[in-house]
């Protein structure tokens, strides 16, 4: 079966599994970003599947595939809105840790240590898939967004965040990430694997998506905050695409 899983990238994560939970660890960024990342999913899947957010369990009866989940940062919050949530990741040591927290949280999720392509394979469907700061680590980004365009069901929505390939993007997320602020291990991200937004257009479209939204995060220093920008693209961005019915 085809993979594109990149043993070299799940390594590098493996190794920081333990800290997924830990605000003030390795993944900071992740952390302080994820306010904005859960503001833009959850406004996208209710406006196309219209839920209204205001309600105790906004998500209910939808499935939700979180692919890289990690820790399991982005499906706990998604199983608290009464999404039923599978979280897939192909590092193994990342799932125990995931398991244990939501766990503890009261919180029922299906982990597994799998790939997107091994889960297409078994004809499995979601209204919605997750793939946010993954395709940069994959080797292989257009067969891995075929493979996310599979597992959804007709009309389902994908949403995807990565790294735009600029200059600014350098400094920002190897320069500054990596080797001034030291919030990430050097080597975390390869620039040349960087995506830009028109690149990631045209790849979902290959894949058989249609892409209807991408969006911006910026990041303030001052602040020390994140928000969205419809303009500013040059460094992290997402895009929402729809399966076609």
């Amino acid at each position: 079966m085809t993979t594109t899983v990149d043993p070299s990238e799940i390594a590098k994560f493996e190794a920081m599994a333990a800290e997924w939970w830990d605000p003030n660890g390795k993944f900071k960024p992740l952390h302080m970003m994820n306010p904005v990342r859960l503001d833009y999913i959850t406004a996208q899947i209710a406006v196309e599947f219209d839920r209204d957010l205001a309600q105790a369990k906004p998500f209910a009866g939808l499935h939700i595939l979180d692919i890289g989940c990690g820790g399991g940062l982005l499906c706990e919050p998604m199983a608290r809105l009464g999404a039923t949530v599978v979280g897939i990741d192909a590092g193994g040591s990342n799932i125990p840790v995931a398991q244990a927290h939501a766990k503890q949280s009261g919180l029922t999720i299906d982990y597994r240590h799998t790939t997107a392509e091994a889960v297409a394979e078994s004809h499995e469907e979601f209204d919605v898939v997750l793939t946010m700061e993954v395709v940069e680590h994959v080797a292989d980004p257009l067969v891995f967004l075929a493979a996310c365009q599979r597992l959804l069901k007709p009309g389902g929505l994908h949403v995807c965040s990565t790294l735009n390939r600029t200059a600014k993007s350098f400094g920002a997320a190897i320069v500054g990430a990596e080797f001034i602020m030291r919030w990430l291990p050097k080597g975390t991200h390869d620039w040349a694997k960087f995506i830009t937004p028109d690149e990631l257009y045209g790849m979902l479209r290959q894949a058989g998506l249609d892409p209807v939204d991408r969006k911006g995060f910026q990041f303030n220093p001052v602040s020390w905050k994140w928000r969205l920008s419809d303009r500013d693209l040059s460094v992290n961005y997402v895009t929402t695409a729809l399966n076609p019915a």
